[in-house]
């Protein structure tokens, strides 16, 4: 039907006689000249009808936004004084000489050009039309390109594409799971895959050497910006590898992304420990933009009077950091009661600080209401341990040492983004040396990734040192946003064996969550590791998107539900009594 997009149009197609298709974005009247805004998938065009050509101009001048039209006309320079260098088709325009209006509109539920005055749930419902914002259009044009560029690099690389269930079992990755039943098992239930990680090992064991996937995936969690109950993620596992070599391939991946898409050149990406990122950080994914760091003080105020400080400054899990602000002092009073506030959500029960007026006057020059009960002689020594110079301000945090990290770290990003502390556009980095487990107060241990991740050292190292134990894992981390995390997989039966009774994993529980992975290892399973990245948070960060909502075509809201088809919805009676489900009804008892 059409000879050219819209957006297509340039000066070398002046003259030429062409067919467009799309939909009136705007309709202007100028003083008998009629202008349609043409949209279509590659941009806009603007057509020009004059009432010298009757039939057409009648048909053009009933026209409203949304309609959608077939137009015939001529390609012609636009006049001198009108071209729009905002636009790619701003120096032509097209004399209308035909027009077909294939298909009327009603009024749509919101202006393209307004929806920033429009509720998310009211785009949700109609996303149809919301999709054809041309800058919600950009960012799935983009996100195309994204996974096409993946595509192209992985298989350069010797990877094969390899689809895997999305009907499975359920197996324990830490969030709940989406389940279906099953109407030809009766009591029995299928889960949709939180990942495809057992699958892809498997496909290690088979042999396949190189796999990807760029997979839907599903988790039954409590929603944020960046989360989603189904997400999709550019899955990799390969085999006979070490982490470096892994790394190198993503990285080279990434760094492909962002030169070919966004012109962007990245030079290697530094790597830093889990226990370093903690220490300067409070973070496992730390934003390497913002120049703000966290600095120990513990030994230096075990010894006050003060007990909020002295008290985890003395205790193995305790932490005392303190989080320098240049230029700081000029926070006002409410200013500082906000970010209390704030950090109290992290658990911190208060925000002690330090304002630095005039750093050669002890006595006077700090303002603070914490420096009587430290003393001036400690509260030079921190100071000067921090690099406190006048007009700055220094943050505290006393407590355990997860709070601390928690709070501060999170302080941090959020003094970075309010005062503008930015140093660089892009700040790309890999968190290594992850614990291999966490430890809770009676002393039990879970894994911090996954239980098929392996240890660094040998089974009886592990033995002798579970708390301490690092593992093999990895995080691509962008901006202070996990991009994507890895690790090199546990091959050898007794180190699973080893890692099982460590989490204290019964040989019953292992054989039902799972046993077809445990036969694979007895069955010659090859070194292997990978890696997985979330392709809608690369997708959001590489277009400047405030959430990953937008851009996923079709997204569930933070109630995980959706408005443009309301699910999740009701069955029919006939349905339940198939797969023997019984609905409990309100007030019913289990």
């Amino acid at each position: 039907m059409r000879s050219h997009y819209c957006g297509d149009l340039r000066e070398t197609h002046i003259g030429e006689e062409i067919t467009l298709c799309g939909w009136v974005h705007r309709r202007r009247d100028h003083g008998g000249v009629i202008f349609l805004d043409v949209r279509d998938r590659e941009g806009i065009a603007q057509v020009v009808f004059d009432p010298d050509r009757a039939e057409s101009f009648q048909r053009a001048d009933r026209v409203r936004s949304e309609y959608v039209v077939k137009i015939k006309g001529r390609v012609r320079n636009r006049p001198a004084g009108t071209e729009n260098g905002e636009m790619k088709t701003g120096k032509v325009e097209v004399l209308g000489l035909e027009l077909d209006i294939l298909n009327q509109s009603e009024t749509p539920p919101f202006q393209l050009d307004d929806y920033q005055h429009i509720g998310e749930d009211v785009r949700l419902k109609y996303r149809f039309v919301d999709l054809r914002r041309p800058e919600m259009a950009a960012k799935l044009r983009f996100r195309s390109k994204v996974s096409h560029t993946i595509r192209n690099y992985l298989e350069e690389h010797g990877f094969l594409d390899i689809e895997t269930p999305i009907l499975t079992r359920a197996t324990p990755e830490g969030a709940r799971d989406y389940l279906v039943p099953s109407r030809t098992h009766e009591g029995c239930f299928f889960a949709l895959p939180q990942s495809p990680q057992l699958f892809k090992q498997l496909l290690m064991v088979a042999g396949f050497d190189r796999y990807y996937q760029i997979a839907k995936c599903f988790r039954d969690e409590d929603l944020r910006a960046d989360r989603q109950p189904e997400f999709t993620q550019i899955d990799i596992e390969t085999s006979f590898l070490n982490e470096e070599d892994i790394m190198g391939i993503t990285e080279g991946m990434v760094r492909k992304l962002f030169s070919e898409l966004l012109n962007i050149e990245f030079g290697e990406f530094p790597q830093m420990p889990y226990s370093e990122a903690m220490r300067r950080f409070g973070s496992d994914k730390p934003d390497l933009r913002i120049p703000l760091e966290l600095v120990d003080v513990a030994d230096l105020v075990a010894g006050v009077d003060f007990k909020v400080f002295s008290g985890p400054a003395t205790d193995p899990k305790g932490r005392v950091a303190a989080l320098r602000v240049p230029g700081g002092s000029e926070l006002s009073r409410k200013q500082i009661d906000d970010y209390t506030k704030f950090v109290s959500v992290y658990g911190a029960k208060g925000l002690a600080y330090i304002k630095v007026n005039d750093i050669s006057d002890a006595e006077s020059g700090l303002q603070s209401p914490i420096v009587k009960f430290l003393g001036t002689d400690v509260a030079m020594s921190v100071l000067e341990r921090v690099g406190a110079q006048n007009g700055d301000l220094v943050f505290f945090g006393a407590d355990k040492a997860r709070i601390v990290s928690e709070s501060l770290g999170a302080l941090r990003l959020k003094l970075g983004e309010d005062l503008n502390l930015y140093t660089a556009e892009w700040a790309p980095m890999w968190v290594v040396d992850f614990p291999m487990f966490e430890e809770d107060d009676e002393g039990a241990l879970s894994a911090v990734h996954h239980p098929f991740t392996s240890p660094q050292g040998n089974v009886d190292e592990l033995k002798a040192d579970p708390a301490n134990a690092l593992s093999r894992a990895y995080d691509m981390v962008l901006n202070g946003v996990e991009l994507g995390g890895g690790s090199i997989r546990i091959h050898s039966q007794e180190m699973q064996a080893a890692i099982f009774d460590l989490l204290k994993i019964s040989e019953e529980e292992q054989r039902e969550k799972f046993g077809f992975l445990l036969d694979a290892l007895k069955l010659g399973a090859p070194p292997h590791g990978g890696l997985a990245f979330g392709l809608d948070r690369l997708v959001m960060l590489m277009t400047g998107a405030k959430s990953i909502r937008e851009v996923i075509a079709f997204p569930k809201t933070q109630s995980a539900a959706c408005p443009m088809t309301e699910a999740p919805g009701e069955v029919s009676a006939k349905q339940l009594r198939e797969l023997n489900i019984r609905l409990r009804t309100k007030g019913t008892e289990a």
